[in-house]
């Protein structure tokens, strides 16, 4: 379970400076994206969130990819995501609604997943808002089908941070090798929503992510 947050959610506690709201206006407005652009195979490359244990999470990850295919339905895209953390690799899986350039899960807590600007062809920026009974969370994340990505979209990835008042977003080391592909996955949604449920962990998860900002850098 302790892996299962691993792609979402990911960020340091700087926040950062203020960024000209005209330029956040083109910088944080969402993008038509099309079933198809969709599928295939995304390398995450960094991100940032407010969910409790995110910042922990960021500096023991090595390597997170995600998996995208069709399914029967044509709203209905199914998503096989795989992680290394501490050098041991877990996947799970988990069917999401996808309609008008939005990705959807409502059950057992609601996502709403849309797509912003980026500087590469074929990168994909992400912003999720999440909600779990009383608790909103929001994160920002960077994928791409490339091996690595330019420095201008990290920079753009950055300033969006900075528009949605977010922390600044940690990157991951792409070099490290990812998992195989042969993994067996999991049940995700049941397993995130037990871990976004969890208040009682939740002020511990805040306090290790302060340690390791402080500590791990």
């Amino acid at each position: 379970m302790k892996t299962c947050t691993a792609v979402v959610f990911l960020s340091l506690l700087s926040l950062g400076r203020s960024a000209p709201q005209t330029s956040c206006d083109s910088l944080v407005k969402p993008i038509t994206i099309s079933n198809e652009e969709m599928l295939g195979k995304w390398l995450y490359f960094g991100g940032s969130s407010d969910i409790p244990g995110s910042r922990s999470l960021a500096h023991l990850m090595t390597s997170v990819w995600l998996d995208i295919t069709a399914t029967s339905q044509s709203n209905v895209l199914n998503l096989v995501q795989t992680q290394k953390i501490v050098d041991e690799c877990s996947s799970f899986t988990y069917n999401v609604t996808f309609e008008n350039s939005t990705m959807l899960i409502e059950k057992p807590f609601y996502l709403k997943e849309v797509y912003l600007p980026t500087d590469c062809s074929d990168c994909l920026s992400v912003y999720e808002e999440i909600i779990s009974g009383t608790d909103t969370f929001k994160s920002l994340l960077l994928f791409s089908k490339s091996n690595n990505v330019s420095s201008a979209a990290v920079e753009m990835l950055k300033t969006q941070a900075v528009c949605l008042k977010m922390p600044s977003p940690i990157m991951t080391e792409t070099e490290e090798e990812i998992c195989p592909v042969n993994l067996a996955p999991s049940e995700g949604l049941s397993a995130l929503n037990e871990l976004l449920e969890a208040k009682m962990g939740h002020r511990l998860a805040r306090f290790l992510d302060t340690i390791f900002d402080l500590f791990v850098n």
